[in-house]
């Protein structure tokens, strides 16, 4: 069993149909009498608690105190798709696959945001790595503010094996560096594509970058050389989204 909170994360998890075992609410907060509402419409179990007490469910010991919006929801873990399910998402939608890979991203709040930005962009997944990355937890679903509802996010073993099926399966594989030989603007992301987006220190690790197909870079015009992960992936995967409209018009 995990936690997540606030009031968009807990809202999109009932309307999504989460299995949800119980909902802690605080009593008299007029900001989450919606939820309660459409929580106790679907049968789901809303126990009143002090908004202190709620904070201290969500925060770890010598943690700075977490802000739970006076709502906590106890939910059964994430449950983990298939790379195979995230290309059958594509051919039902009748679309070329579109995939965020991530490479040992570590900082669940990237994981978050990323999976928010795919969720937006219409990604058709995400994969992450079992070991060595973040995992989704409440503060990934936190970040995420419900997109982990309906981002199907895959977890495996070796990424770059995981690269070599999807190339099997027509993906062309384009590796996130500040050292791309092209920008991702003067290079045709309209097809079916694998977004590779790196650690937050590191990049993307060698082997990994050598099975990419293109390496390409976010140009840069300021005097910070790189942009954040998080960042860099919603830039790239903005891009990618504006030319496959632009293909399709």
């Amino acid at each position: 069993m995990s936690l997540i909170y606030g009031i968009n994360p807990v809202t999109e998890a009932i309307v999504s149909g989460k299995t949800i075992n119980k909902i802690y609410a605080q009593k008299g907060n007029k900001e989450v009498y919606q939820v309660i509402q459409k929580a106790r419409e679907n049968k789901i179990v809303v126990v009143e608690a002090d908004k202190v007490k709620l904070d201290r469910m969500i925060t770890l010991e010598n943690e700075k105190l977490k802000n739970s919006q006076g709502i906590v929801a106890s939910v059964t873990d994430y449950n983990y798709y298939t790379i195979d399910d995230i290309l059958e998402e594509a051919n039902n939608k009748k679309e070329p696959p579109f995939i965020i890979i991530l490479d040992k991203i570590e900082d669940p709040q990237n994981l978050g945001a990323i999976v928010r930005s795919a969720e937006c962009l219409g990604a058709h997944g995400v994969i992450i790595q079992k070991r060595n990355a973040a995992q989704v937890t409440e503060t990934v679903e936190k970040v995420a503010a419900g997109a982990c509802n309906y981002v199907k996010i895959a977890r495996v073993t070796n990424i770059t094996e995981s690269i070599k099926y999807l190339k099997k399966q027509g993906l062309w594989i384009y590796g996130l560096d500040m050292d791309g030989a092209s920008d991702i603007y003067n290079t045709d992301l309209s097809g079916p594509i694998g977004l590779v987006v790196g650690n937050e220190g590191s990049g993307i690790s060698k082997l990994v970058l050598q099975n990419c197909d293109f390496i390409i870079k976010i140009p840069m015009v300021g005097h910070i050389e790189s942009l954040n992960a998080s960042v860099s992936a919603a830039i790239s995967m903005y891009e990618i989204v504006r030319q496959k409209n632009l293909k399709n018009n």
